[in-house]
């Protein structure tokens, strides 16, 4: 059994994420929980913090009912390091899981929600030590929710600043620093490099 832990309340969107995975694993049971006291969204360093000891909960939960894999549907990696110490299955963050595919492909860019989030993600691509093939984390100025309510505005928005990236930072991918951002890619079927969701990227290592 895969679990899919959403760090954050927003319920909506660990149903997107849940229907996503099925869609892509048809033959795998999966599952999509939701810490209900984690905060709505995670947009910088306090909410993160702010979602770690309700995330551990859900880990150990996790586990005890037969996860075979844990999935953490947080681009952040929120609580990654501290789910791998608590239990023995794998657990995969989203982040690195879409990291590692990039670097495969060559240099990258990665188009993230709101400016508050580079500092997170700059931290977790150096200490992946990926910081020579990310050319620039970008902010696209989409707060997390709107991803969920109003994907026909945040969705563009978030295209139209991977486009700038192609246009700008020499890369070969654009990575979508959002765990909301998981349609994205759908929208634009002819974009000119990969766009790498990192939910799917996790999912491709369960199957490996």
């Amino acid at each position: 059994m895969i679990v899919i832990i959403n760090p954050n309340s927003t319920a909506a969107m660990t149903e997107t994420l849940l229907s996503t995975a099925r869609q892509m694993c048809s033959d795998a049971q999966i599952e999509g929980w939701t810490s209900h006291d984690g905060p709505p969204a995670i947009q910088g360093p306090q909410d993160g913090a702010a979602c770690i000891p309700p995330l551990l909960v859900l880990v150990k939960k996790a586990y005890d009912a037969g996860a075979s894999v844990i999935i953490i549907g947080c681009f952040d990696d929120t609580g990654l390091n501290e789910a791998r110490a608590l239990v023995p299955c794998p657990v995969i963050g989203i982040g690195q899981a879409a990291y590692d595919k990039a670097a495969q492909l060559g240099r990258f860019s990665v188009v993230t929600t709101l400016a508050v989030s580079i500092p997170v993600l700059e931290g977790n691509i150096a200490a992946l030590g990926l910081t020579p093939l990310c050319a620039r984390v970008r902010a696209s100025g989409v707060p997390v929710l709107d991803l969920d309510t109003d994907p026909a505005t945040a969705i563009p928005r978030v295209l139209a600043e991977a486009r700038q990236a192609v246009a700008e930072d020499g890369i070969s991918a654009i990575v979508l620093g959002c765990a909301g951002m998981v349609d994205v890619a759908a929208n634009a079927p002819d974009f000119p490099v990969p766009l790498i969701d990192g939910l799917r990227a996790a999912l491709e290592r369960t199957m490996q």
